[in-house]
């Protein structure tokens, strides 16, 4: 195209849970060009959730190419494409061969818990045997449960990689074979995407971030490096796992497509790119993120807390890899905008998910239903495999519109017992509760948050903050724009556009009944299915 402008910009490859987006900031993040693409899901058991590696690079490539089509089309050469970034579904578990560099399997998603036995495996192991932390020197039963965590952050449970990759060596014979041959390549996402966006078997760069790797119970906190405790404990070659790096750096170029030769330059999990998009990068600040999953992020500096009431210490972001690390406390919650999927997929309620606000708005309450989401067992704060999805309450008085107002309730029960747990840890009192995501747009969504929760939330105008996180990691690294995570004010620039606040109305006493019939509603959840060491 002739006489096409020349900008700055960034882009953000963002690789979420059903699709992928590839988007294009200019300096003030606004939106120059974009493009989403959902991919398959594959349901073959209950529990079990895959997706084909190769399908969600297609998706990818077909992104890229389109949103450069679209900024084209809007004037802009493509070369105005400086650097990109990416961010991605964390913990979601990806096999490949070294040798071919194709995938050994489907991959399996974070949110997949057919891993239950493996899990039942090791918390016995770590209370018989336990986890060898010096040569000779083992701890077990609580100091085995207490060791692995300071070690990792994490408790063992069906949501981190580690574990899905076990299951892969022990149910899949090639991938046991390539991890007994070290013909294995094993990576979340992010590893699988820049593997094959650099070219593949022609530069075999294997790498993650350090956001990412803080998510699969193999790092060291504090040292950042894939620890030996841990690798022997789970029985895992450390010739399989990628080189951890920091999160805003240059790792290498993409070798095809209409951006070939750009650097990629920042790498995010989503939601530590979220908290970085949110620009909470500094003790104190936290996010909540209502994807497919919620997820609430709290900063807490340099400073590693170990969580006492069921949150996870994590990596919220390192700033080039001669920087010291930001840590967070995070509680995860499985199930958020997929269970409106599920009502309109599954039960047929309702023919669009905007749908569900309006239903839930044309009645004042539940009619005493609570509806525990946990398809695939509960998370923070209450970290049990076993629970069951549960709708309690139900009455012939009961309606759709009653089930669907549950449905956001519990997103907002959730998120409260969340925070009570992080008021807990932090000793403090969170006033406000920024928020992003694909379920924020919905108004009801966030008035239900506030009156459950009893704080005010605040829903910035720009929401594509997990995309925008990961731009600016890569915008920092080559300092476009004068970006440089470490300096906040250097970001002053950025998304200032404005923000609308949902305050509480709910009184406190019917606020605390509402509470006390969700805690009842969680402990006829908890337990239904006892994992079992195979």
């Amino acid at each position: 195209m002739a006489n096409l402008k020349q900008g700055e910009f960034v882009g953000s490859l963002d690789c979420g849970t059903t699709s992928t987006r590839f988007l294009i900031f200019d300096k003030y993040a606004n939106i120059v060009a974009q493009h989403q693409l959902e991919y398959p899901q594959y349901y073959p058991e209950p529990s079990w959730h895959e997706q084909d590696p190769d399908e969600l690079m297609e998706s990818c490539d077909v992104c890229i190419t389109e949103a450069c089509k679209a900024l084209e089309a809007s004037g802009w050469a493509k070369e105005s494409v400086k650097v990109i970034g990416i961010t991605n579904q964390r913990e979601s578990a990806v096999a490949w061969s070294r040798k071919t560099g194709k995938p050994l399997c489907r991959l399996i998603v974070w949110d997949d818990s057919r891993t239950k036995n493996t899990v039942a495996h090791f918390e016995h192991k770590l209370q018989t045997t336990g986890i060898e932390v010096a040569q000779g020197v083992f701890k077990k039963g609580e100091e085995g449960v207490q060791a692995l965590r300071s070690l990792s952050g994490l408790p063992i449970s069906t949501y981190f990689s580690a574990i899905k990759l076990r299951w892969m060596i022990d149910h899949h014979d090639n991938v046991r074979k390539a991890h007994e041959e070290d013909d294995l390549m094993f990576g979340t996402v992010e590893s699988w995407i820049v593997y094959r966006l650099t070219g593949g078997t022609q530069k075999n760069l294997h790498i993650t971030d350090v956001t990412n790797a803080s998510r699969t119970l193999l790092m060291n906190l504090t040292t950042l490096k894939w620890d030996p405790a841990l690798l022997k404990f789970f029985e895992i070659k450390d010739s399989v796992l990628p080189k951890i790096v920091s999160s805003s750096e240059v790792y290498g170029e993409l070798a095809y497509g209409p951006l070939k030769g750009v650097k990629i330059g920042g790498i995010a999990g989503d939601q530590q790119a979220a908290l970085v998009g949110n620009k909470c990068l500094k003790q104190g600040e936290a996010k909540c993120t209502y994807g497919t999953g919620a997820f609430l992020l709290f900063c807490t500096g340099e400073d590693i807390v170990q969580s006492q009431h069921g949150l996870l210490s994590t990596v919220a972001y390192q700033d080039g890899s001669s920087k010291k690390p930001i840590y967070a406390l995070e509680g995860s919650i499985a199930v958020a905008g997929s269970a409106i999927k599920w009502l309109r997929d599954s039960m047929k309620m309702v023919s669009s998910a905007a749908e569900v606000n309006s239903l839930a708005d044309s009645v004042p309450d539940t009619g005493g239903v609570y509806f525990v989401t946990a398809f695939s067992g509960l998370l923070a704060p209450y970290w049990d495999p076993g629970a069951a999805g549960l709708l309690i309450g139900l009455s012939a008085y009961t309606t759709p519109a009653h089930i669907a107002l549950a449905t956001l309730e519990a997103n907002a029960f959730q998120t409260r017992a969340i925070l009570e747990s992080m008021k807990l840890d932090s000793k403090t009192d969170l006033k406000h509760l920024m928020v992003d995501g694909g379920m924020t747009n919905g108004d009801k969504v966030m008035k239900v948050l506030a009156d459950i929760g009893g704080f005010t939330v605040i829903r910035p105008e720009m929401r594509e903050s997990t995309a925008l996180g990961s731009a600016l990691l890569a915008g920092s690294a080559i300092r476009l724009h004068g970006w440089n995570i470490s300096e906040p004010k250097t970001l002053a620039e950025v998304n200032t556009a404005g923000t609308l606040d949902f305050t509480p109305s709910m009184p406190e006493a019917e606020r605390e009944k509402r509470w006390q019939g969700w805690k009842r509603a969680i402990e006829r959840s908890v337990g239904w299915e006892e994992g079992v060491d195979e």
